[in-house]
């Protein structure tokens, strides 16, 4: 071995090292043997504060001593945010804050304007300043929908045009003509269903039946129903659905209706211009009634066999079990497109209620957890009325 390659071989040894320390905490008892200094101790400083143990600040401090110590302090609170935001990337800047809020009950302190500024916003810290809004001071009020804004308008970003793309094409597909107009022909279907017809002496095909789509921006070629469970375990599903709702109302083929529920029912389809008044407009915590969100969103129904129901819940009914399944069955049978989504987030699956999921199954209405990259594909196979792309795990 070279002295470079030995060189080598200790720098790798001494950043494995270190990265084990700020991982343990430090003291005799993590066997590394390795000590901070500079950023590396400010970056164990920021750490101990929300994942060290006892109740003291942590500033300098190691091993046995380590200590949790955000304590009640806005002040404080905000120099520890601009600390981490210095020190860690954005995604794990995100995680710390959503385990400060957890494990050390900080959720009072967002209702102050100066904290909230001081926040990395994610759809995490969105759905807890929904859950904080009636207790939310005027003074913050202008600050949190600031903030909800920004973290809304980066998700129509990422979502809005494949969103549109996505589902215009399965709009176009669905409104197939048997007369298409020249300029709506689907020449390459055309084609391929008139092969038989070739004419090898003209190197040509004669095509006795076309194939097209009329054009669905023409009029409203279907209708959509979110009925979406505000209950606090579906927080980060309210706001992604308050999303895709505005994107889908956006466009003028499709008719889209946003009903949120607890034990309530509440219709903010007038708002769906603005997701931030609809997020505003919810109300996350509270039991849970399908059966009652369902019949409202029944009785809205105009045209069943164009029209899909996404109902997004973790399924816990508190209503009656037996009339929330009746209407499933009677909504499918009329000709609703129904989908059951556990959940629309990157998370994956909630908890949920596993006896109701099986019975929903049964009915042709399978619940699984959707991502919101998955949203626009479940959302054309069902204006389609092809099967679902379920993912594997469910």
């Amino acid at each position: 071995m070279t002295v470079e390659e030995g060189h080598d071989v200790t720098d790798a040894v001494q950043e494995r090292l270190r990265r084990w320390r700020l991982v343990l905490g430090g003291g005799p008892a993590d066997g590394t043997g390795c000590a901070l200094s500079g950023r590396d101790a400010a970056m164990d400083g920021a750490l101990a504060a929300l994942y060290g143990k006892g109740d003291k600040p942590s500033a300098g401090r190691t091993g046995r001593d380590r200590a949790a110590g955000l304590g009640g302090s806005a002040p404080s609170v905000a120099r520890w945010l601009g600390d981490i935001r210095t020190y860690f990337p954005s995604s794990v800047v995100q995680v710390m804050q959503r385990d400060a809020v957890d494990r050390l009950g900080l959720a009072t302190l967002l209702l102050e304007p100066e904290m909230l500024e001081a926040v990395e916003a994610d759809v995490h810290l969105v759905g807890t300043l929904l859950s904080l809004n009636k207790a939310m001071p005027e003074t913050t009020k202008e600050t949190a929908r600031a903030v909800v804004r920004k973290v809304v308008e980066d998700l129509e970003k990422r979502l809005a045009t494949r969103t549109r793309a996505t589902l215009t094409g399965a709009l176009d597909r669905s409104a197939r003509i048997s007369r298409p107009r020249h300029h709506d022909i689907d020449w390459n279907r055309t084609i391929a269903a008139n092969l038989k017809n070739y004419l090898p002496e003209y190197r040509t095909v004669v095509p006795e039946r076309l194939i097209g789509y009329g054009r669905a921006s023409q009029s409203v070629k279907k209708e959509v129903v979110l009925c979406v469970d505000q209950s606090g375990s579906m927080a980060a599903s309210v706001v992604y659905a308050s999303v895709f709702g505005a994107v889908l109302a956006s466009m003028r083929s499709v008719s889209t209706r946003l009903v949120v529920f607890d034990t309530a029912v509440a219709d903010l389809t007038d708002q769906l211009d603005d997701p931030v008044d609809v997020l505003f407009g919810t109300q996350l915590g509270g039991g849970t009634d399908i059966n009652r969100a369902l019949a409202y969103c029944q009785s809205r129904i105009t045209r069943p066999a164009q029209t899909v129901v996404v109902l997004i819940s973790d399924l816990y009914e508190g209503g009656i079990r037996d009339e929330m399944l009746k209407r499933v069955a009677a909504m499918k049978a009329s000709g609703v497109q129904f989908v059951t989504l556990l959940a629309l987030s990157d998370e994956g699956a909630p908890a949920y209620d596993r006896e109701h999921a099986a019975a929903l199954a049964a009915l042709g209405a399978p619940a699984f957890a959707c991502t919101p990259d998955l949203f626009p594909e479940v959302m054309a196979a069902a204006i389609e009325k092809r099967p679902l792309p379920i993912p594997d795990a469910v």
